[in-house]
C-alpha cells in the first residue's frame, strides 16, 4: 500500500478515529468542573467517571460480537459505529445544556431542578464515555476488514495511532482556550456551550467523511433483499414481509438477537480466548495499566510532588498557586506525550519493518518503564517533562501493534488458533487422547494395515507430511467433548477483548490508587505504580507470539 493517494485515504478514513478522541478527551477534560458547579461532591466525581468504563466492559464483547454477526445491507461494521455516533453527538448536546434541559423539564416551576440537572450530566458523561470507547471497536474491525494484508494492515492501525494521538492533542487543547470573549460565544451562551457546539461540528464531519470512504462491502443477506426488483409491493402483506426483514437485517435487530441468543456463547468465547490472544491480552493490560496509572495522575504528581503545593489551599495563597503551577507544567507533559506518540505512530511502520514487533514492543515498555523510574527520583521539571514526553512511545505502541497482530492471527488461524491443550475423550472406559489417534492413511484392499512395499503393512512416517486426525463425532455429536472452535471466533470480538483490558486499565487505577497514596502518605506512588505495571507488562510482553517461531519454541 503505497503512493500518497493510498495515505490520504487512510487520513479520511481513520478521520472519525480523530473526531472520538477529540470529542472525548476535551468532552471528559471538561466534565469536572461542570459536575462541581452542579453540586456533586469531589468523592463522587470520580465514580460519574467510571460509569462509562465499566458499562464497556459488559457491552464491548456483545457489540464486537454482533458486528462480526450482523448482515446488514450496509455492511457489518458501520451500521454500529453510526448508532454510537448517535449516542455521542446526544451526549455532547446534554452536557452544556443541562440546566436549560432541566429547567424545561420542571413542568410548572420556573425554579432550576438541580437534581435532575445532575442527573442529566450524569446521564451526558456516561453516555460520551461508554459511546466515544466503544465506537473504537468497530472501527478497528472495518480497518481489519479493510485491510487484510499483514502489511497494509500495520500501515493502517500505526495511521489509526497517529489520528488517536492528534485527536488527543487538539483535545487537551481546545478546553485550555478561551472560548467566552468571541462573537460565537455570545450567541451560543458562554464558554461551555460554544466548545460544545465546536465539537459537535468536528465529530458530525469527521462521522460523514469515515461513512464517505469507507465503501464497506455489504455482507449476505437474503436472496429476496439482494435484488431490488424482487421487492415490488404487489400486495401490503408481501409489502409488509419485504420492511420486515429489512428491519430484522439492521444494526439494533442484530444487537438485540445477539444479546437475546447469543449472550453466553458471547461469553463463553470472551472468557475462553486462544493461547496467542489470551498472552497478547494479558501483556495489553499490564502495560495500559502502567500507562494509564501514568496519565490519570501525572499532573496531581506534579502538583503536588514536584512542586509541592496543596490542592486544598485557598485560592491565591502560595500553596495554591505553586499547586496550580503544576497542573500546568503537567498538561504541558501530557500534551508532549500525545505530540511524542503522534510522531511515533508515523514511524512505526518503519520502525517494525526494521527492528520487528517483538524487538519494538519491548523496547516501548522499557523506556516507558526507565522513564517512570527517573521522574520518582528526579527533582528537576526539565527532565520529568522529557521523561513524560518519553512515554509517548509506548502509548503510540500500545495502539498499533497488538491489533496488527490480532489482524495476522486472524488471517492464519489454521496456525495461530489451533486448540493447543489435548483433547481427551472418554468411550467404553478408555481414555483417548488426540495423540493417541492419529492414523495413517493405507491404500490396501480389506485391511487398513496392509500396504505393498512397507514393513509390516504400515506406511513409513514423514514429519514433512501433514498428519490425519478422525473426526471426534459420532452421528454428528461429539464423543463427550465440547471442542473450542476457533475458527468461528469473528475479529470483532477479539478486538472487543483488546479494548476491554484499556478500560479495565482505567478503572483500576480509579479505585485503588487513592487507598495506595492515602497508605503511603505520598502522591509518588502513582508513578511508582506505574513504573511496577510497566515492568510486569514487560515480563509477560516476552510472553507474545508474534511470529510462527514463538510458537515452536
Amino acid at each position: 500500500m503505497t503512493g500518497w493517494r493510498s495515505q490520504w485515504r487512510l487520513v479520511l478514513l481513520n478521520s472519525l478515529t480523530c473526531g472520538l478522541e477529540i470529542c472525548v478527551a476535551a468532552g471528559i477534560t471538561y466534565v469536572p468542573p461542570l459536575l462541581l458547579e452542579a453540586g456533586v461532591e469531589e468523592q463522587y466525581m470520580t465514580m460519574v467517571l467510571g460509569i462509562g468504563p465499566v458499562l464497556g466492559l459488559l457491552f464491548i464483547p456483545l457489540i464486537g460480537s454482533a458486528s462480526d454477526h450482523c448482515n446488514s445491507s450496509y455492511g457489518r461494521r458501520r451500521p454500529f459505529i453510526w448508532l454510537l455516533s448517535l449516542g455521542v453527538l446526544l451526549a455532547l448536546f446534554i452536557i452544556p445544556h443541562a440546566d436549560v434541559l432541566a429547567t424545561n423539564l420542571s413542568w410548572g416551576s420556573t425554579r432550576r431542578n438541580q437534581p435532575l440537572q445532575v442527573g442529566l450530566l450524569i446521564l451526558g458523561v456516561g453516555l460520551l464515555d461508554f459511546c466515544g470507547q466503544v465506537c473504537f471497536t468497530p472501527l478497528e474491525a472495518l480497518l481489519s476488514d479493510l485491510y487484510r494484508k499483514r502489511d497494509d494492515c500495520g500501515q493502517a492501525f500505526a495511521m489509526f495511532s497517529f489520528m488517536v494521538s492528534l485527536g488527543g492533542c487538539v483535545g487537551y487543547l481546545l478546553p485550555a482556550l478561551d472560548w467566552s470573549g468571541g462573537l460565537l460565544s455570545f450567541y451560543l451562551g458562554g464558554q461551555a456551550e460554544c466548545l460544545f457546539s465546536l465539537l459537535i461540528l468536528i465529530f458530525v464531519v469527521s462521522v460523514l467523511v469515515t461513512m464517505k470512504v469507507s465503501e464497506e462491502p455489504s455482507s449476505t443477506v437474503e436472496p429476496g433483499l439482494s435484488e431490488p426488483g424482487r421487492c415490488f409491493p404487489r400486495s401490503c402483506c408481501y409489502l409488509f414481509q419485504c420492511k420486515l426483514r429489512t428491519l430484522k437485517s439492521g444494526p439494533l435487530m442484530c444487537l438485540l438477537r445477539t444479546c437475546w441468543s447469543m449472550t453466553p456463547a458471547i461469553y463463553r468465547s470472551y472468557c475462553h480466548v486462544p493461547r496467542v490472544m489470551r498472552q497478547l491480552c494479558l501483556a495489553q493490560l499490564c502495560s495500559w495499566m502502567g500507562v494509564m496509572s501514568f496519565m490519570l495522575f501525572y499532573t496531581d504528581f506534579v502538583g503536588e510532588g514536584l512542586y509541592e503545593g496543596v490542592p486544598s489551599a485557598a485560592p491565591g495563597t502560595a500553596l495554591r498557586q505553586r499547586y496550580d503551577e503544576g497542573i500546568r507544567m503537567g498538561s504541558l507533559g501530557l500534551f508532549l506525550q500525545c505530540a511524542t506518540s503522534t510522531f511515533f505512530s508515523l514511524v512505526m511502520s518503519r520502525l517494525v519493518c526494521l527492528f520487528g514487533s517483538r524487538t519494538v514492543y519491548l523496547s516501548s515498555m522499557v523506556c516507558f518503564t526507565i522513564s517512570a523510574l527517573v521522574i520518582c527520583l528526579s527533582k528537576s521539571v526539565l527532565l520529568v517533562t522529557a521523561m513524560s514526553a518519553l512515554t509517548g512511545f509506548a502509548y503510540a505502541t500500545l495502539q498499533t501493534l497488538p491489533y496488527t497482530l490480532t489482524c495476522h492471527y486472524h488471517k492464519e488461524k489454521k496456525v495461530y488458533m489451533q486448540n493447543s491443550e489435548t483433547k481427551k475423550m472418554h468411550k467404553n472406559g478408555f481414555t483417548i487422547t488426540r495423540d493417541s489417534v492419529c492414523l495413517t492413511l493405507d491404500n490396501g484392499p480389506g485391511d487398513l494395515n496392509h500396504k505393498s512395499g512397507t514393513s509390516n503393512g504400515h506406511v513409513p512416517y514423514s514429519s514433512d507430511e501433514p498428519e490425519y486426525y478422525p473426526p471426534l463425532h459420532q452421528n454428528g455429536a461429539p464423543l463427550g467433548l465440547e471442542s473450542e472452535d476457533f475458527e468461528k471466533r469473528g475479529v470483532g470480538l477479539d478486538f472487543a477483548i483488546l479494548d476491554s483490558t484499556f478500560l479495565l486499565s482505567q478503572v483500576f487505577p480509579t479505585l485503588f490508587m487513592g487507598m495506595i497514596v492515602q497508605f503511603t502518605e505520598s502522591v509518588t506512588a502513582y508513578i511508582i505504580s506505574s513504573a511496577i505495571f510497566g515492568a510486569i507488562g514487560i515480563y509477560f510482553a516476552t510472553h507474545i507470539i508474534f511470529d510462527q517461531k514463538d510458537l515452536r519454541s
